[in-house]
Order: structure tokens, then sequence, then C-alpha cells
């Protein structure tokens, strides 16, 4: 038993709640404190007896919630009541009813929700989507809910490493799938960067921890740099006047890591490491011209890469980000990205949607991106009749792309996400518009609804009264809006189809003596391979699939059974099942350890990122393929681990044992005489590896490969690519899923 020191405790929870208070001091309102004090009170008391898995009193947690509201986002006194009570109604005895007698109707609205939703949910379902609906809902109602709900995530984050791995896993990859794009969608970028760098600590700690030591190493290099790049740029504002700060900041772990991954290159080689920001203390009227003089004075030292300028204070982003971006050549030959910006600007950029609303009461500017968005949000949430987890994939669809800026045929300017067609720019029109389209002009040429819009482009739609929109154009549309508006039109197409599916399958099962619920559907539904039961009625219904098929399906399942029935007769006890198991895998087959109590289950490999032993890994329950092993870094991870945690197990490799496990390598060097012999005579040779497949391109004297290859274990595949990378020639192999 841990001794508690009760009254050093105490002290601690009162320093941080004085912190809090010392926070919110500039902006509270007579009565205010008194309220934060009730609410601290009331959670105290309802959280005394609990405690956080890393051993610490649990009102550390509300305290730390509050205080990331008032200091890193910057919201008021009622997020910070309502986030010292977030978590009273789900943990303890406390109702809804009480938190508004005691705390009004908006701290109950925005606690109801943060509270997640109890309860027995659908075979096929997933808790967690439902969750994460319930809450985006309430962004209709009250954005804080979302902004409360950062707060709780990135301290849950920070305090991540007392959770058990699979734990984990799970909370990173949920962070990675929704809030981190939700913090970049609402213009928390410092919250999005840590949120983004905790993931990969927790989901690839060794990676992580090289490129923070690599930044560390360049720390003095880069600093001095910086003090010669900035040196003359700083005299000349100084000498016409400018009221300014510069300062140079490194990229994030995680945008390094994006960038080395996605470009295939190492540390060294990413250029833009760091940026140089300078923040002016500019008049409001005249901050448009204030930046453009920077920008001037800046190009007058060096030489700016015309391809690279963004300017994001003409057209914000859609978010409320404001700043020109450039990147130019220094003196040493580096490339520097520069970016010029307002004191407001700045402080919109660091804590987005807070701070967009403190400055807009002040400027009363006309309705902004953001605000845009959020209505586009409330649209989409509220003609949303699909299930929860393909409403959580268009919604992310959304919130992380870059935007194209077009103009009607009258000049309107329209934001939409990259990528984004004619037919997302017809349904942005109207809907009418966007069920209708057959066409569009582009800067006056005729072009398909799929045409793929830029920067700049003139749109002019034509419609026909005979169009209708059909299943392809889910696939030429990009926006949410669109896919909202589509599948409402084919939902309603549908709806008589999958009523009448549903009937036969009913009939059908009835005569097969089966029982017609929705387990039997969801079976059915994975023995067709298809992604809901309505798609399946359906299918059904329009006669694609036909019923008399049924049958087999009923087949396969006895099939199943007998199977199962077969190996648990033989199997009575563990040393049996372990036999069993060697029995069928042959004796020396490398073990993966399943479970809380980490059995020896039967099990298959994922075929999307190739697992093999030594790596790290989880395993998936799927519906009727039993136990699938997924490494951690494989790209399906992020979602299987968000939306079904609830079906993911701990999984680990004891041993490795000579076994034969196939991986992939991509070879890049310089093309001569031999080479592939040389590289050849490394993999058969020295290592007695067997190859499956080799295929290579050279082109003009680049030489690009790819081999498949069965190894035993991670440790044997990485002495593989230390030989072959000294091979003479060639300077970068990697592994590949």
């Amino acid at each position: 038993m841990i001794q508690v020191d009760t009254e050093e405790e105490r002290k601690q929870i009162l320093k941080r709640y004085r912190r809090l208070l010392r926070q919110a001091k500039p902006f509270l309102k007579p009565g205010d404190a008194k309220e934060i004090k009730k609410a601290f009170n009331v959670s105290l008391e309802a959280h005394k007896d609990m405690r956080r898995k890393s051993g610490e009193p649990y009102i550390y947690h509300p305290l730390e919630v509050a205080l990331i509201c008032v200091e890193e986002i910057g919201l008021g006194t009622t997020s910070i009541v309502s986030a010292l009570l977030h978590d009273v109604v789900e943990d303890t005895d406390w109702e809804l009813e009480d938190i508004e007698r005691d705390f009004g109707h908006k701290v109950m609205t925005i606690i109801d929700g943060l509270t997640k939703i109890s309860g027995v949910f659908d075979y096929g379902s997933s808790q967690q989507a439902e969750n994460f609906r319930k809450m985006l809902l309430t962004l209709s109602d009250d954005v804080r809910v979302i902004l409360i709900k950062l707060a709780d995530r990135l301290n849950n984050m920070r305090t991540l490493q007392s959770m058990p791995r699979h734990k984990q896993l799970k909370i990173a990859s949920e962070t990675m799938y929704l809030y981190a794009p939700l913090a970049h969608r609402l213009g928390l970028y410092a919250i999005k960067s840590e949120l983004e760098d905790l993931y990969l600590k927790y989901t690839d700690a060794d990676t992580y921890q090289d490129i923070v030591n690599k930044i560390q190493q360049s720390r003095s290099l880069r600093n001095r740099f910086i003090r010669k790049f900035i040196q003359p740029i700083d005299e000349e504002l100084d000498r016409q006047g400018f009221d300014y700060t510069i300062k140079g900041r490194p990229k994030s772990v995680y945008s390094i890591y994006s960038k080395m991954k996605k470009q295939g290159i190492p540390f060294d080689e990413v250029y833009d490491l760091f940026a140089v920001r300078i923040i002016l203390n500019s008049d409001f009227e005249n901050e448009k011209a204030d930046c453009w003089q920077v920008y001037s004075i800046v190009t007058d030292f060096y030489q700016p890469n015309p391809d690279r300028l963004r300017d994001w204070i003409s057209t914000p982003r859609s978010n409320g980000y404001e700043s020109l971006h450039t990147t130019v050549m220094s003196n040493s030959g580096q490339w520097v990205e520069v970016q010029i910006r307002t004191k407001r600007m700045d402080e919109i950029a660091e804590r987005g949607y807070a701070a967009h609303w403190k400055y807009k009461e002040k400027e009363s500017k006309s309705p902004s991106g953001l605000d845009d968005w959020i209505t586009q949000v409330r649209g989409l949430l509220e003609s949303n009749e699909a299930n929860a987890i393909e409403f959580m994939d268009d919604f992310r669809g959304n919130l992380f792309r870059e935007e194209v800026f077009v103009f009607t045929p009258k000049g309107d300017l329209k934001v939409l996400p990259h990528g984004a067609t004619a037919l997302d720019f017809a349904f942005e029109i109207h809907t009418e518009v966007g069920a209708s389209c057959i066409g569009a002009k582009v800067n006056q040429k005729l072009v398909p609804i799929s045409h793929v819009l830029k920067n700049g482009d003139q749109v002019e739609i034509l419609t026909s009264g005979k169009q209708k929109p059909n299943e392809d154009w889910l696939n030429i549309v990009v926006t949410s809006r669109a896919k909202a508006k589509i599948k409402d039109a084919l939902r309603e197409e549908k709806k008589s189809s999958i009523l009448d599916g549903k009937e036969i399958v009913r009939r059908k099962l009835k005569q097969m003596k089966m029982t017609f619920n929705s387990e039997t559907v969801e079976k059915l539904r994975a023995f067709y391979e298809l992604k809901t039961a309505n798609e399946f009625y359906y299918r059904v219904g329009r006669g694609i699939i036909d019923p008399t098929t049924i049958r087999s399906f009923k087949d396969f399942l006895e099939k199943q059974k007998k199977k199962q029935k077969s190996i648990q007769e033989r199997v009575k006890d563990e040393s049996t099942f372990t036999k069993e198991i060697k029995s069928v895998k042959g004796p020396d087959h490398d073990q993966l350890l399943i479970g809380e109590d980490m059995d020896v289950v039967d099990y298959i490999l994922a075929k999307c990122c190739n697992p093999i032993p030594g790596d790290d890994v989880f395993g998936f329950v799927t519906v009727n393929e039993g136990i699938k092993i997924h490494r951690t870094s494989c790209p399906n991870a992020v979602e299987l681990l968000s939306n079904h945690g609830n079906r993911v197990i701990k999984a680990r490799w004891t041993s490795q044992k000579e076994i034969a496990f196939l991986a992939g390598l991509r070879i890049v060097g310089t093309d001569r005489v031999g080479l592939i012999n040389d590289v050849t005579k490394v993999i058969s040779n020295e290592l007695k590896v067997n190859m499956r497949s080799i295929t290579v391109d050279s082109d003009a004297g680049v030489f690009e490969g790819t081999i498949k290859l069965y190894v035993n274990s991670t440790s044997h595949l990485d002495k593989l690519i230390q030989d072959l990378e000294k091979v003479e020639g060639i300077f970068q192999v990697t592994r590949f899923d």
C-alpha cells in the first residue's frame, strides 16, 4: 500500500487552484470568482475518494483542464466552471439536474455534451464513434464543448505514461483520428502540434526520441544561424521605426517526421527545420500594408522562392488563420521560411477560436470562414442520418484539407477544400444546383462535373432538369456538404429497396429456420463483404444479390461450427491448447501472446501491414475472421483503435524462432554494372534469406528497386538493411508495408 501525504496533497491542490484563479483574474466579472470557487468545491468533494492511474488525486485533472482552457485557449468563467465539473456526472452520483440547479442551464448543456453515452450498442456500431457524434452535435449549440474536450484530451495525452500500453495506443490513435484535426480546424495550432507530437511519442517512441535528440544537438548551430540571418532585417526594421518582435522556432517533431516519411528522406535532408516569425505591433487599419512592407524588406536581403509565397492576409484560411509566408534563400544556401503577421493575427494563430471571437467583437467584421465552417457543420449534423462511423469519416474528410479559392461568374469568392471538383462547387452554390448539375464552364472552357478546381478558377455551373444524383457522384466530391446532400438524395431512392430487401431476407431466413436478428444480419453483411446491413438489404432488394445464395451462407456457418467443435473437443486445458496450436503451426512456430492473460491464441496476420516478429503489434477481433494482428504503425491502425477500441486486444511476440515472414525493402542508389549481383549476393549468400521477387527501375543513372523477401524477425531485417547499405552505390534502404 502506498503511503499518501494528505497534507502535502492538500497544499498541492490549493496551489493549482490559486494558479487557475491568478490566470483568470484579468477577465473575471463581479461574482465570477465565487462561482469558480463553488464549482471547485463541488468537484473536490465529488472526486475526493478517486485517484488517477498515476496515483495522484483525481482533482488534479479537472484543475489542469480548466487551466488549459484559460491559459492556452483563452476561455472565460463558464468554461472554467464546466471544466472543473466535466467528469462529475460521468464518474459520481451527481446528475445533470443537480448541475442545472446549482450552476445554470448553460453549464449543464456543456457538461451534457462532454458526458459519454452509456448503454448497449448495436452489433457492428462503435461506442467511440457515437460519443464523437454526440460531442460534435453540441457544436451547433456551443463550440465551448469541443474546446473543453480538446483541453481534456491534451491533459490526458500529457499524463499518458501511467496508462497500460494498449490504452496508450487507443487514446493516442483517437487523438490523431479526431482531436488533432479538430484543433487544426479551430485554429489551435499550438495544441494541434503538441497532440501530434505526443501521438508519435507513444506510438513510435524510438523515432520520436531520435528526432528530439537531433533537434537538441543542432540547437546551438540553429540559434547561431538564426541570429546571423535576422541581423540585417532587424537593423532595417529598426531604421523604419517598426514595433516588432522576431522569434525563430523549430518545426514540431511530428511535422519533421511526416516530411521524412512523405519524402523518404533522413533528418539531415529536411531543409525547413525551423521558421522565422516576425510579429508586428500594428493598428488594425494598417495591418495589411505593414506586413507587405516587411515582406519587401525581407526580400531586399534574401531571394524568395516564388512558388512558396502564401498570402493568408488577403484571403484568410477558413479557420481564421491570417499570416504572410515566404521561403527565402539564406546567404549560406539554406532555405528559410519567414512568417510575417501582426500581434492580433499571432494570437488568433496560437489560440484559434477564442481569440478570433475576442477580436471579432472589437472589429465587428463580416462573418469569417470559421463562422461559415460552423454553419456548414451544423447543416451536416442536422441532415446526417448515416451511422456514426460513416458520419465520422465524412466529418474528418473536411478537417485537415488545404483550401482552394475560386470565383462565381459574378466574382464572388468561394473557399473549397483542396481537391474539390466542379460538382462540389455546384453543391456549395445550392443543393438544387448540385443535384441537377451536368457540367461546368471553368474559365470559359467546358469541363465535366469531375473537373478538379485550381486557385483562381472562375466557375459557371450547367444544369438540366433531367439530371439525378447517382452513387458514382460520391467518388467525385470531397466536401462534407456535397456528400451529405448526395447521400440524402440517394437515401430517399434507397429506402424502398432497403425495405423490400429486408422483407426478402426475413422470409428467406424463416424458410431456413434461422433467427432474423442483428447478429445474423451482421454475419450476413460480413459474408457478402459489405460495409453496412442496409447496403446488404439494398442489394437484395435491387436483385444484385440473389436471395437463393443465402443458402450457401448457412452451409458456411455449419462448417465453421464443426471446425470449432472439433478443436474444442481436442482442447481441454491450456497445455493441450498450446500443443494443438503447435500441431497446427509446427513446433518452431513463433508464438504471439494475446489478451489480458497473454494466452497463446490462433490468429491471422493482417495483409495491410504484414507484421513480423519483433514488430510492435496489437490484436483486432474481426466479425468472422477471428483475431487479426496489425502493426501499431499500420495505415489502418489509427481508425481501428479510434472507432473500435473495444475490439482491440493486447499482443506481443515471444522469443523469435526460425520461421520466415514476408517483408518488403525499397532500395535507392546510383546505377553501375554488377550492382544487382552484389545486392542478391548479400541477400542469398550472406544471410541465407529467401527472395520472393525483385523489381528494378534504372533511369539516367539512378537505380530504384523493390525486393520482397522472407525474414525471421525485425532484428534479422535490420541486419540485412545494414549489410545492404554497405554495398557500393546504395545510399538508402527502407522497409515498406
